[in-house]
């Protein structure tokens, strides 16, 4: 869980050659499909997936390339000498260019802390270019620049609303860096330093198509800002002594709720995490207290006692768990009490409705069990990588053969499907519902698979 104190300002990818008689095919083939079984020892074939290789996108000469996969759209973002580029591809046969746009590099005050990298990422019409904290929104369909912004944005559901949050601290804060004085310090959405918490936070709803501001809400001091699970546009809004939820459309207050203090101790931060958002009572720093609430009616669901944050916190994603990394405790979200204990040295993340355990040093797949129980539903010893970008997708599944290639497979109705395997060396990958991207000798090696 991510653990964000409100007292402090955390922020929130020739010609052509005779063909060789069938009979030239045989051995190699029986040997990969060999090499496919031992690999994927228990895995089904299934129906029959079409595994198609559709092209490959070039790589810069120097420099660096990020990568992002979203639905039969690419979208790179190239880094050289002579700057950076976005570009946005189509995942045909073969890929196709629609558009590319420069991105700037970030300009900042040189005493503000970096964060945040380089991304791309579809909103509706646009799609959002960020480079830490700013961002422009380009056109989806030309690559034209529609507006700009200093601050980040975090689009939500419907892609026709986008959020921005602003601290604003007292004049005279703003932390002289040469003077080199001790003491807490407290950053603004764009990375400055202050030594004095914001007196407010200022959270704007955009329209994404033209980046006009549609609604501002504010509330006193530090606040976390969430974006509520489902496909309603909707916000979180969780101060030291309120919880509000807010329509994402037009900024309207749905529901709020007053937080009173559990044990002598206010709110201090928050997660949300299997629809529920869990704010923690105390400093974490210490023994305090959990109360869950119910994202949609901010009904209190249950509270329960935790200890101080451990030096080796548990790596869960958007699950409920509690301990240290070597004890880690899934939670049932309906009653905050143990449901099972995970495995020694094991990650865990939501995925298409099993829970993925991951070798915590390595991040190799280990198996997907029952979020309930714990149980194992599929095996997934022998593969080296789970590649799938989102949560809510079939899990795809990536392994480095001996010869030096790539072989995939995908999980559906409870078992491994083999997909296919790539012609050379692929890695880096990414996939979701229906492509997989990789990293490969020539550029970047695009497939396509379906039902």
């Amino acid at each position: 869980m991510a653990l964000i104190e409100l007292d402090l300002t955390a922020q929130p990818e020739a010609r052509a050659l005779p063909v060789p008689p069938a009979y030239r095919y045989r051995l190699p083939g029986l040997l990969l499909a060999a090499v496919l079984v031992l690999v994927c020892g228990g895995a089904s074939t299934g129906g029959p997936l079409q595994w198609s290789h559709l092209g490959v996108l070039p790589l810069p000469e120097r420099g660096d390339i990020q990568f992002r996969l979203a639905g039969d759209r690419i979208f790179t973002i190239t880094s050289d000498a002579a700057g950076r580029t976005a570009t946005v591809w189509r995942a045909g046969s073969p890929p196709r260019r629609l558009w590319s746009v420069p991105v700037p590099v970030r300009e900042s005050d040189p005493a503000a802390v970096g964060y945040g990298g380089i991304d791309a990422r579809p909103a509706g019409d646009v799609v959002l270019v960020s480079d830490g904290p700013a961002t422009i929104a380009v056109d989806a369909r030309t690559g034209a620049i529609r507006w700009r912004s200093p601050d980040g944005v975090t689009p939500l559901p419907g892609g026709r609303i986008g959020l921005t949050q602003t601290e604003v601290f007292r004049p005279g804060t703003a932390y002289d860096q040469d003077s080199g004085e001790p003491g807490p310090l407290y950053f603004s959405s764009t990375g400055e330093p202050h030594t004095e918490p914001p007196i407010r936070t200022e959270i704007n709803g955009v329209d994404l198509r033209t980046g006009a501001r549609v609604w501002t809400a504010s509330a006193a001091g530090s606040v976390n800002v969430f974006t509520a699970p489902g496909d309603d546009p909707a916000v979180l809004v969780l101060a030291s002594d309120r919880l509000v939820r807010r329509n994402g459309v037009t900024g309207a207050v749905e529901r709020g709720i007053p937080l009173p203090k559990i044990g002598g101790a206010g709110p201090v931060g928050g997660t949300l995490a299997d629809g529920l958002l869990v704010v923690r009572y105390g400093d974490y720093a210490v023994d305090g207290q959990e109360a869950a609430y119910a994202a949609d009616s901010l009904a209190e669901r249950w509270q329960r006692p935790v200890t101080k944050v451990p030096l080796d916190p548990p790596d869960c994603g958007d699950l409920l768990c509690t301990g240290p990394s070597s004890a880690v405790d899934v939670l049932d979200p309906a009653t905050g009490r143990t449901a099972w204990r995970a495995p020694d040295g094991v990650s865990l993340a939501e995925q298409d409705g099993y829970v993925l355990e991951r070798d915590a040093d390595g991040g190799a797949p280990r198996r997907l069990v029952d979020r309930a129980t714990g149980a194992t539903r599929v095996e997934l010893t022998g593969w080296d990588a789970a590649i799938s970008t989102t949560a809510d997708q079939p899990l795809v599944l990536h392994r480095t053969l001996p010869d030096g290639r790539s072989a995939f497979g995908v999980v559906l109705d409870d078992r491994v499907q083999l997909l296919g395997a790539s012609a050379g060396p692929a890695g880096g990958c990414v996939a979701d519902e229906g492509y997989a991207l990789c990293r490969g000798d020539a550029g970047l090696e695009v497939w396509s698979y379906a039902g």
